[in-house]
């Protein structure tokens, strides 16, 4: 009974917390008992409040008695990204420096969550300082890929990813650069998305008019996905650059006639190496597309410039963010952080203002291709889940990657551009590796996007093929 609550969808076990079928202490109970069961498996979950949890529970559940208005997420267990930050629960960065920091404010998303109903019970994994789609770092460890423990489950919210996968969690918050919701999501047989710049206000934040760097949500459906945005997305005065519109906008109806709709399907982006095996799940999905009512047409898009823009942008946040910290702790953070805020150290003025440029007009070229097309197909990952042990992707198909960010271009080409992009379960490998496949929508058209990912996961459902930790 346990592992059936942890596997309903989020939307359900709120229906039934507040149809008083079911309490929040049992979900929360049941929960935890799956958690002490399936995380030493898989170290996703990396710090545990398990009587605060089943307080908040018992706090929802008199709520519910007393038929008091509750929010969306009422009596939904959440861990946040250990990057978020958790007013009097520890937030590690996954950090030796900040192993045993306190913060003393929540991160905006967190505000909401709770505002919202969701019950925190801790924190989800992620490398250090979120740097590189590998989730691993000197304060926690490796966590694992649940479909084979001996991969990665990508990142930077792998923790989140795997927590999903093998419901320790209905729902899940991630943040994403240059693919960290997408690539573990796609890894791990699970739903992310991430929202256009804006959509889900970040706060506190060293460069609040940046759209590079987004939080969103991960669930196992789509429409728990959308349903969680709708508690997490609206404007906030905090943020410059927050959309004005509600996030109400996500609880209306996924359901839409796709007849017609033109999709622009790109197997490798306009050029990029892109691993056979990945190739072939994609395109024997291709007609699930089509058979909606849309119609795909090849296309490989113009993504000159995409990353000069996104490197040159990448190393200037990761210098702002962390140069400080690199004289005194040099020794303890890795060398790919190192590498990384030294680039951004050695940028110059027409450097960044030549990348700006540069991505200016790849937004307005794919500005107007997407006046034709109102979806871009294309992978998420170029590469399946890789051994654990290999910290990046160093070759793809025999082309060395330069470095250790590069085997991820088929997403942060996406984060360049600004387009909300959202990546769904696609099928397996002949090895039972999980691959995604990316749908990018128009510029700030997320809840369009929503509705294809729904109606492409509606009729594959691969998000119903657990992974063999849980099985």
């Amino acid at each position: 009974m346990s592992s059936e609550i942890c596997f309903l969808q989020a939307h359900e076990l709120v229906s039934l917390i507040r149809g008083k079928k079911i309490s929040a202490t049992e979900v929360m109970e049941a929960h935890l008992s799956h958690i002490e069961k399936i995380n030493p498996k898989v170290n996703a979950i990396v710090t545990l409040l398990p009587e605060i949890a089943m307080q908040q529970a018992k706090i929802a559940d008199e709520m519910v008695a007393q038929d008091k208005e509750v929010g969306p997420l009422h009596g939904l267990p959440i861990a946040h990204k250990d990057l978020v930050l958790t007013k009097g629960i520890r937030t590690t960065f996954g950090s030796p420096i900040f192993a045993d920091f306190i913060p003393d404010e929540d991160g905006l998303i967190v505000e909401r969550l709770r505002k919202a109903g969701a019950l925190t019970i801790g924190k989800t994994n992620t490398p250090e300082f979120g740097a590189g789609s590998q989730t691993y770092n000197e304060v926690f460890g490796e966590t694992l890929n649940p479909y084979d423990i001996t991969k990665t489950c990508g990142g930077s919210s792998g923790g989140a990813a795997v927590a999903l996968a093998c419901g320790m969690l209905p729902i899940a918050d991630g943040s994403d650069m240059g693919g960290s919701l997408r690539n573990p999501a796609s890894y791990c047989n699970v739903v992310g998305f991430r929202p256009s710049p804006g959509r889900v206000p970040l706060w506190p934040d060293l460069v609040g008019w940046s759209p590079l760097l987004v939080e969103g949500p991960m669930a196992r459906t789509v429409k728990d996905a959308a349903l969680m945005l709708s508690a997490i997305a609206g404007p906030d005065a905090r943020s410059p650059i927050s959309i004005t519109e509600p996030g109400s906008l996500f609880q209306r109806p996924l359901n839409r006639d796709f007849k017609g709709v033109r999709i622009a399907w790109s197997r490798s982006l306009g050029g990029l190496p892109v691993d056979p095996q990945v190739t072939a799940v994609i395109e024997e999905k291709r007609h699930v597309f089509e058979s909606l009512g849309c119609v795909t047409e090849d296309i490989e898009p113009n993504f000159e410039g995409a990353d000069e823009a996104f490197k040159v942008w990448r190393a200037w946040r990761v210098e702002l963010g962390f140069a400080e910290l690199l004289e005194e702790y040099r020794n303890v953070i890795k060398d790919t952080v190192i590498w990384n805020i030294e680039e951004g150290i050695k940028l110059s003025g027409p450097q960044i203002g030549a990348a700006e440029r540069k991505r200016t007009d790849l937004y307005h070229r794919i500005r107007k291709l997407m006046e034709t097309y109102e979806y871009l197909v294309l992978p998420v990952s170029q590469v399946p889940p890789f051994d654990v042990k290999e910290r990046y992707v160093r070759k793809i198909n025999g082309q060395v990657m330069e470095t250790y960010i590069d085997w991820m271009k088929s997403c942060y080409y996406i984060s360049a551009i600004g387009n909300p992009a959202i990546s769904v379960p696609c099928g397996f490998t002949p090895d039972g590796l999980p691959i995604g496949v990316q749908i990018v929508g128009r510029h700030q058209n997320d809840f369009s996007l929503l509705q294809l990912a729904y109606a492409f996961e509606q009729e594959t459902e691969f998000w119903k093929q657990k992974p063999s930790v849980v099985i």
